[in-house]
């Protein structure tokens, strides 16, 4: 349906509901299929959004990865030069990076956890709004022949109009009905999705003060660690030598 005929069709269904005429059941179908497509389409913008966003914090953990590879060696390599000083300043480094990266995992899982939903949801609404699809087409079909054989029947028995609008207001009531009950159950379908969580946090000086001495702590065994490793492996040359 083009844009000039469904904004026609909306005028005329609220012309007919001002004047209290009997609208086409056909147009409502088709004006509520368009309705039920438009939220299929906000689903999916919803789902082409959260995937990019959870591909952006996947692109982040992996730079932060190859930071810390990188701060790891430099400090193999300042230790190896006798620099204890920049070798722990790699590893505080290599520290704030791995906690930076547990961070954005904890992120990326929340931000896949909403995309699992939305992709669920839209196959469900898809679903739904194929078989109201196949569902109006009967119906509109149903209409059709129902109405052309009122006509016949008039132009037979001279039913007045009165007579076959009384038949008319009954089909719309039950059009009504069957499009109510299809857009609920799209709408329970959109509400099933939830909604992105808020990943970000304040930031709290407490936690974050108790967060830098366990990175100290923790580059000072790592760096034990390491003159460890060099020694044996020193002393290792040195025999072999010998």
């Amino acid at each position: 349906m083009g844009l000039f005929n469904r904004t026609k069709t909306i005028v005329e269904a609220k012309l007919n509901a001002i004047i209290g005429a009997a609208e086409d059941p056909r147009e409502t179908l088709d004006l509520s299929y368009e309705k039920q497509r438009d939220m299929l389409q906000q689903v999916q913008r919803g789902l082409i959004e959260v995937t990019t966003a959870k591909r952006r914090l996947q692109l982040q953990a992996a730079q932060l990865e190859s930071g810390i590879r990188d701060a790891d060696e430099q400090a193999r390599r300042a230790l190896a030069a006798g620099r204890e000083d920049l070798a722990r300043t790699a590893l505080e480094r290599k520290q704030l990076l791995a906690s930076q990266q547990a961070g954005l995992e904890q992120q990326i899982a929340a931000v896949q956890a909403q995309q699992d939903k939305l992709t669920a949801a839209e196959a469900r609404l898809s679903a739904k709004i194929e078989a109201f699809r196949n569902q109006k087409e009967v119906i509109k079909a149903q209409y059709s022949a129902s109405e052309a054989e009122v006509k016949i029947g008039e132009a037979f028995t001279g039913v007045s109009e009165e007579m076959a609008d009384v038949g008319l207001a009954v089909d719309r009531a039950t059009t009504k009905t069957q499009e109510m009950q299809a857009r609920a159950g799209a709408i329970d379908e959109l509400v099933s999705t939830g909604a992105l969580s808020d990943v970000s946090a304040a930031s709290d000086p407490v936690q974050a003060e108790l967060d830098r001495t366990t990175r100290n702590a923790s580059v000072e065994t790592e760096l034990a660690a390491l003159k460890q490793s060099l020694a044996s492996a020193s002393a290792a040359s040195g025999g072999a030598g010998r």
